[in-house]
């Protein structure tokens, strides 16, 4: 099941590293490369909890190969997009159903893991399961770089078949038993929690182009938490709910939950801002700004580790507050050495920040589900996974609105002390954010003009207000693990112990 999980988990982030490749060859608009990434986080969100509601009610072994078979498929055609006009609306589509597809494979797995250990077994099975998993995630942008240099682009999305493959055999080998839970489908709720999740996030991506002051944002944005609220309304009257909402009454899985959401803001989206940084302001190869992020990864998986056993020793809460307190130091460091334009000053503060969200994942994604109460661990997975990746969507909207906004008024100030009218100063600055912000593209203009010319002259100063920019989705992130931090401390310490109400039967 581990094998399997990994596609999902390397794809929340591969992307990014490939992303100039696929800009310049399809000719993306500059939030079109964030919908690429975005759509498949988004999809993930909204379809997680219906993923886990199907594992019981058809059985997991049949919801994973059917996720197995959506995931790949859709793979190979993002993969195979053709150039042209249909180029955008075609990968982002297929990364939506990509991220449907993982939504089916991920709960069901998880629920295969959590029948096969005895609960003495299972707390640390179920940490190992989450450690592991959230450890991929940093994999992506390393396997990603490795692929665009060495191949292309598109072997980003292939990869996938050989992976689904091993992962079809070892699941048929395994002889998993489906076991099925009493109820039905809650075909209302899904598609409230879908809707809400989608407008929400679209407005809050859409936010720099429309514009804070749009009706068209405000619209999205509040009409997709209303719908949110109707669907959270709704789930409390029906008998066979998507979503059991009285875990909720469970104080630390509240807390959990929370700080889960806090730490989801900055864990995926670093992936993305980080590699266009490297690429963008200090002319790094995808292989370099994959390896860039290499550093995160190293903080990541050596606190996880540790993080993991604190829980065992004492319990969710020393974990979080440490995680939180370590990540937001490692974030405003990071931000901070952003303009030095150094990867080798930079490593030590991205390890910190590594460090700290290693802390938080495991421990307290582990303790969420530990405190399933009548529910099933598929159904609390479910809200706890919901929550991560529609935070990460958000994450990705919101942080790539505040660079834009940022890079477009930097750009625009130094051109302007390059003689360039304040008006002409601000498109060009508008056009040179599109081409940078979703993308890793700095390639200087072409022309003789004078405004082509000052911008040629201005590249360099350029490569630093990107940094400036970045510092504020940094510095942002920063701000979220703080957050994390404050909730964090209202943790109630007690320690979960395993409910067994979804083991095995012995005649299963």
């Amino acid at each position: 099941m581990m094998f399997a999980v990994a596609m999902t988990f390397i794809d929340q982030t591969i992307v990014s590293i490939a992303a100039p490749d696929i800009v310049r060859e399809l000719g993306l608009s500059s939030s079109g490369m964030q919908w690429v990434v975005n759509a498949y986080l988004l999809a993930l969100a909204a379809f997680f909890a219906l993923g886990g509601r199907l594992a019981d009610l058809y059985g997991p072994r049949r919801v994973v190969v059917v996720g197995t078979l959506v995931f790949v498929i859709a793979s190979v055609l993002c993969g195979c997009v053709p150039s042209g006009d249909y180029a955008q609306p075609w990968l982002i589509t297929f990364r939506a159903v990509q991220g449907l597809g993982a939504a089916l494979l991920f709960p069901a797995a998880l629920a295969v893991v959590v029948a096969v250990f005895p609960v003495e077994r299972r707390g640390r099975a179920l940490a190992l399961f989450f450690g592991i998993s959230g450890a991929l995630t940093a994999v992506g942008p390393l396997l990603g770089g490795w692929l665009t240099a060495s191949w292309t682009w598109r072997a980003v999305f292939w990869v996938n078949v050989p992976v689904a493959i091993i992962a079809l055999i070892l699941t048929a080998m395994a002889h998993i038993a489906d076991r099925r839970r009493a109820g039905t489908l809650d075909v209302p709720g899904a598609a409230l929690v879908a809707v809400g999740m989608g407008l929400s996030v679209l407005g809050f991506q859409q936010a720099w182009s429309w514009g804070w002051s749009s009706w068209a944002t405000w619209l999205c944005v509040v009409g997709g938490l209303a719908i949110l609220y109707v669907f959270v309304r709704y789930e409390r009257g029906v008998r066979h709910p998507l979503i059991d909402l009285r875990v909720f009454r469970d104080k630390a899985f509240r807390v959990d939950t929370a700080v889960l959401f806090f730490a989801m803001l900055a864990f995926v989206p670093v992936f993305f801002f980080s590699s266009v940084y490297a690429q963008v302001s200090l002319s790094a190869s995808p292989n370099q700004a994959a390896l860039f992020l290499l550093y995160f990864f190293v903080g990541f998986a050596l606190a996880s580790q540790w993080g993991g056993r604190i829980l065992d020793k004492r319990g969710a809460r020393p974990a979080l507050k440490a995680g939180t307190i370590v990540g937001a130091v490692g974030f405003a460091l990071w931000a901070n050495k952003l303009t030095d334009l150094s990867m080798h000053d930079q490593w030590p503060y991205a390890a910190l920040a590594g460090a700290g969200i290693g802390f938080i994942l495991a421990p307290a994604s582990t303790d969420a589900v530990n405190r399933a109460i009548g529910a099933s661990y598929g159904e609390v997975t479910g809200i706890t996974q919901t929550v991560r990746n529609y935070a990460a969507s958000i994450g990705l909207a919101v942080f790539g609105t505040l660079l834009s906004r940022a890079m477009t008024e930097n750009v625009t100030d130094t051109l302007r002390a390059k003689g360039v009218a304040p008006a002409t100063a601000e498109q060009v600055a508008r056009g040179i954010t599109n081409s940078v912000s979703g993308h890793g593209d700095a390639t200087p203009p072409t022309g003789t003009g004078q405004v082509a010319q000052a911008t040629r002259d201005a590249m360099s100063a350029i490569q630093v207000d990107f940094a400036q920019a970045n510092q504020w989705v940094f510095y942002g992130m920063a701000i979220a693990l703080g957050l994390g931090f404050l909730c964090a401390v209202r943790h109630p310490g007690d320690r979960a112990v395993p409910k067994d109400q979804d083991a095995p039967t012995p005649s299963e």
